[in-house]
């Protein structure tokens, strides 16, 4: 029978949470990694069905047929546990575009890819776990909130540096921070997710990815110089003209 130690204090409803959420590594013995792996597979499908703040440690035990405590003495709480699931998660989807990536030849395919990845991940089990990512890590304002922002700019990171290799190549444009190009990546993509998850309907991932990246790769690259410098010259053109009218004497 495993030992029985109280419950954490965020088990209950008026506790504070901790200062730091910091994610306990179990004993390395064979039973208690199979046990973890267990635990994190049956989290994963509650907070995925209920999200964040309706999902409870006793439901996770129950569908695994153990007591409460067992959840406790490897997780302190369903807090560090959603930062475990979720951070299992990430580690998953970076090691696959990591491990895939550099293969790829060209700014376009690497983007293709990575788009393709994104919506392959968080939609391939249903929109639960998706909604859980995009609503509630994003809403809280504590240290489960500080956790997910870490976690998204490791995610995030390769696009970030396919973007900056694709500038140097000259097919990315130089007048938008990357940062923004990173936005006008993943907005599209959300937009999407969002309305996955409202509508409750599955999406045709390839077609999705293809337009999707089409779409940005219109975006990030390069504008027309030529068209662009018109544009301008029109702009300045204009300026001078409403400079002449405003200091024109009147009558005249």
């Amino acid at each position: 029978m495993p030992r029985s130690v109280p419950p954490p204090a965020d088990a209950g409803h008026a506790a504070a949470p901790p200062a730091v959420v910091q994610v306990r590594r179990a004993p390395a013995s064979a039973k208690s990694e199979q046990r973890i792996r267990d635990i994190l597979r049956v989290a994963r499908a509650v907070f995925s069905e209920h999200g964040y703040e309706r999902a409870t440690t006793i439901d996770i035990a129950q569908r695994l047929g153990v007591s409460e405590a067992t959840v406790f003495t490897y997780f302190r709480g369903k807090r560090e546990l959603c930062v475990r699931v979720l951070s299992d998660w990430y580690d998953e989807i970076i090691a696959d575009i990591e491990a895939n990536l550099p293969a790829l030849s060209g700014t376009y395919a690497k983007l293709h890819f990575v788009i393709h990845a994104h919506l392959r991940h968080l939609l391939v089990d249903g929109t639960g776990l998706c909604a859980l990512i995009l609503s509630e890590g994003r809403a809280r304002n504590d240290e489960l909130g500080e956790t997910f922002s870490q976690l998204q700019r490791r995610y995030t990171a390769p696009v970030m540096a396919v973007l900056a290799t694709g500038r140097e190549r000259g097919e990315i444009r130089q007048d938008v921070p990357l940062r923004l190009l990173r936005a006008m990546i993943y907005g599209p993509m959300e937009h999407v997710l969002w309305g996955a998850i409202r509508r409750n309907e599955a999406v045709d991932i390839d077609a999705t990815a293809e337009q999707v990246t089409r779409l940005i790769w219109q975006t990030v690259q390069p504008p027309d110089l030529d068209t662009l410098a018109l544009v301008r010259f029109q702009g300045e053109v204009s300026e001078a003209l409403a400079h002449l009218k405003a200091a024109a004497p009147p009558g005249r």
